[in-house]
């Protein structure tokens, strides 16, 4: 069971591991951490250099993690993937919408109003990514987290309150299934990485984007536009991520290096980060209204509007799905029932 005092104890509970190595014959090791966001973003700042600092302490020193925030090694985001899986670099943290339809059963946490709870959608994550996905869809990588941002919402250049209000916007989407829900309310979608979103708001590229709270800090989102619009309840929609490794490497290591990573990482790692990212949308959004911009709150009676427009998504993915041999409905059903166990377990 993944508890509150689970996560506090992987947060400060590096130094707790015994190295089986003798320091005489220590193999040093180091790796180099790829990504899109600035260093000074919450995830890079607030997840991954904490995980990185506990590898490199439970090491006692013999792994060292280079970070590169920022593409800074060079790439585009949605290459990252590719990235890790050639051995361009060692480490990768990426979302990966950024490459469609190459792990479908991850999209099952993208539908729309499909996790309400990032801490129980991560857990839910790991958990069908540990009997579904790690042998089939990830078998050529070495995953340490998968993780799901809290609810992802529309941040507008005009005010938005209820679906027709997105007809004809022009609205970025960070992944396909995100791009449906935008097509079924009349938006056109805007493919495009999350770092390039300030300069096609500031460009009018796009009229507005979707992301999480949590991350328009970083990218100066509230300065860009006045509007936007959260969801009680549900989230309209959630992205999810990996902190993906690759598999050559992690095989070179020593057996004891191997095991110094893996016990950093996996459910706990996974359940600490969605809920990181969480915790981080209310700072965000705090900043946002202390600018006086408009934040409307779509109700719970009222989503229902929008879940109406956006539920024949369902029906398409599950077809989607059966045409990879995936039952999409058996996969939906699952990930809503760990995410009560999640539930019944910890909040």
């Amino acid at each position: 069971m993944t508890t509150r005092r689970n996560i506090l104890n992987f947060i400060g509970g590096a130094a707790a591991l015994a190295m089986t190595a003798s320091t005489g014959m220590a193999q040093e090791v180091t790796l180099r951490l790829h990504q899109f966001l600035p260093p000074q973003a919450n995830v890079p700042k607030h997840i991954l250099d904490p995980w990185a600092n506990n590898v490199e302490e439970a090491s006692e020193g013999r792994i060292k993690i280079e970070r590169f925030g920022a593409m800074s090694l060079g790439g585009a985001p949605p290459g990252l993937m590719d990235q890790a899986k050639d051995g361009v670099v060692d480490l990768v943290w990426t979302v990966v919408g950024y490459t469609p339809g190459r792990f479908p059963s991850t999209e099952v946490f993208e539908l729309p109003f499909m996790v309400e709870d990032a801490s129980a959608g991560s857990y839910a994550y790991w958990k069908m990514f540990e009997s579904h996905m790690q042998d089939s869809e990830f078998k050529d990588m070495k995953i340490f987290g998968a993780w799901v941002h809290g609810p992802g919402m529309f941040h507008t250049n005009k005010p938005v309150a209820k679906p027709s209000d997105l007809e004809g916007m022009k609205i970025r989407g960070g992944s396909r299934l995100v791009n449906e829900l935008l097509k079924a309310t009349g938006a056109s979608p805007v493919g495009m990485p999350v770092p390039a979103v300030p300069e096609a708001l500031s460009k009018g590229v796009i009229d507005g984007t979707t992301i999480p709270w949590e991350v328009t800090a970083a990218l100066k989102v509230p300065e860009l536009v006045e509007n936007h619009t959260e969801f009680e309840g549900t989230a309209l929609y959630t992205l999810t991520f990996v902190l993906a490794m690759n598999k050559a490497k992690y095989d070179s290591l020593p057996a004891d290096l191997q095991a110094v990573m893996d016990s950093q990482s996996g459910l706990e790692f996974s359940v600490f980060a969605g809920k990181t990212m969480q915790d981080y949308d209310a700072p965000a959004r705090k900043a946002a209204a202390d600018r006086g911009n408009n934040i409307f709150t779509v109700s719970e009676a009222d989503a229902a509007e929008w879940a109406a427009v956006v539920d024949p998504i369902y029906a398409t993915w599950i077809a989607d799905m059966k045409k990879r041999g995936i039952d999409g409905q058996a996969m939906i059903d699952e990930a809503k029932m760990l995410m009560e166990e999640y539930k019944k377990n910890n909040m």
